[in-house]
């Protein structure tokens, strides 16, 4: 029966949009906020993972559009446009989760803020007010890690794009050979992104392991 009860209350978001609801249903089943936030950190630190492999593959793939050397270009192209789309859909992932991360944060903090005037013990007060000081920080560090890296991926989704529909609209030895001159720019690019993907996945990972102490 709580298992049922557990999946209705999943599909809440999706049914109503409410997230406070959300938040109320969860809690009445045993999990609360600071799980959730956890749970959803856990779920963008995989998102990212994902966007990464799609970069990867599509910085692959674009490697075999500049060194193309006879066959069908259209199929190439194809590949590469194929490519960019997953890149755009992992993106699309990582950025919704870290707005679900932000939100549930932003709920948990308030509601926590607003408990410490219930208390009637002032040391108890004083503790719980610096466990929320320090877990703040903690979550402060993590989403500007997390800002940092889904900043970089519009940009190389940008060129990406731009390459792309060069490609398409193009499809001939002289494209390649301007595409070419673009390879070794995007290539940094996504270099980069990939770095900073890097940090921020091990700032997600210290921020779970902190959080599960």
């Amino acid at each position: 029966m709580k298992r049922v009860l557990l999946a209705c209350v999943l599909a809440l978001p999706l049914l109503s949009g409410c997230q406070s609801a959300y938040y109320s249903a969860m809690e009445k089943v045993g999990i609360h906020k600071r799980d959730i936030l956890v749970d959803r950190v856990e779920d963008t630190r995989a998102a990212q993972d994902d966007a990464q492999e799609e970069f990867v593959s599509a910085l692959d793939q674009f490697r075999k559009v500049v060194n193309f050397d006879g066959g069908e270009l259209e199929s190439v192209y194809n590949d590469m446009q194929s490519a960019y789309d997953d890149s755009e859909a992992a993106a699309k992932s990582v950025s919704d989760n870290i707005r679900k991360v932000e939100d549930v944060a932003e709920a948990l903090f308030d509601e926590w803020q607003e408990e410490l005037g219930q208390y009637t013990n002032t040391k108890l007060r004083s503790q719980s007010a610096q466990a929320l000081k320090e877990t703040k920080s903690r979550y402060n560090a993590l989403h500007t890690s997390l800002k940092k890296a889904e900043a970089k991926m519009q940009p190389v989704l940008s060129a990406l794009k731009d390459n792309t529909l060069f490609l398409k609209h193009n499809l001939n030895a002289r494209a390649i050979g301007s595409l070419k001159g673009e390879f070794g720019g995007i290539k940094r690019d996504i270099d980069r992104l990939l770095a900073e993907m890097q940090r921020s996945i091990q700032a997600s990972d210290q921020f779970i392991k902190e959080m599960k102490q």
